[in-house]
């Protein structure tokens, strides 16, 4: 299911209410919205929440509004005040442009003290609640692309496509340190993952079993192979199928147009590493 997750709730909240719709417990959502954010959620329900892995390692974009001269703990609107630097209208939008631009590239970049990320054994936010002072390891990010949409001093609207694992409130914080006074997210639109656009999505208080979707769709980023009966067989047993030409990568294996596996093509082979298909 793609769902357009409304502010104020988890993502946990969301996945609770597509079980209930659904009348199933099998259910998981991939790529975790803050509470205070809105947009692309994609829930796989059933056997398909294997298929989490291949959702969650693609590009994801997003439309964020930070607000400039005012830091908190959270890097978000939900956070406290660490401190406040008005800047009046000191701060030029070709200055905003110019800093925007350098977050663009590969990059390493410090996880928010509030995050999922693991510290000596433990998730950062808990560390974080108890008043531990927290420095996460800095990570490996993506920027593919960023670019200014709006702004109105001391506020501002950006998009953004970044790889997995890439915290739009660190961009704020640091946005904030490069312009000089510190700012926070105020706002956070997840609009795409990958080729999935929440135009595509149902509001949650919409939702229904109609809206369930076939697997395949939340994997039409990844080439597809047509199995024929022997070859579905095969794959439903965890058995390897030839391949010509040679794909490559990973692949999505179909029957009569329904996802039977996804597969790492190697050698002439395709393997399968994800099987949905029953025998």
């Amino acid at each position: 299911m793609l769902v357009d997750k409304p502010a104020g709730m988890t993502s946990h909240d969301v996945v609770q209410r597509v079980r209930r719709v659904l009348g199933t417990r099998a259910a998981g959502h991939t790529g975790t919205l803050d509470p205070f954010a809105t947009g692309l959620l994609v829930v796989l329900v059933g056997r398909a929440t294997r298929l989490a892995r291949f959702v969650e390692a693609q590009a994801k974009t997003y439309l964020a509004t930070a607000r400039l001269g005012i830091r908190t703990d959270t890097d978000d609107l939900t956070g406290a005040v660490l401190g406040t630097a008005e800047r009046g209208t000191g701060c030029a939008e070709a200055l905003v442009l110019e800093a925007l631009g350098g977050f663009a590239g590969e990059q390493q970049q410090r996880p928010p003290s509030y995050s999922a990320k693991h510290v000596d054994g433990e998730r950062s936010y808990r560390l974080a609640r108890r008043g531990v002072a927290v420095s996460a390891a800095p990570v490996t990010v993506t920027v593919h692309r960023i670019e200014l949409v709006a702004y109105r001093e001391p506020e501002l609207v950006f998009r953004a496509t970044v790889s997995p694992g890439t915290y739009l409130r660190a961009i704020a914080r640091d946005l904030g340190e490069r312009l000089g006074g510190g700012a926070h997210l105020t706002a956070l639109r997840r609009e795409a993952i990958g080729p999935l656009r929440v135009e595509d999505a149902v509001p949650l208080e919409r939702l229904a079993p109609t809206d369930l979707l076939p697997a395949r769709e939340v994997l039409r980023h990844l080439p597809s192979w047509e199995l024929d009966e022997p070859g579905r067989l095969a794959v439903s047993h965890g058995r390897a199928v030839p391949s010509d030409p040679a794909p490559s990568g990973d692949v999505a294996l179909l029957h009569a147009g329904e996802l039977v596996a996804v597969a790492r093509a190697e050698a002439g082979w395709l393997r399968p590493s994800v099987v949905l298909g029953s025998p």
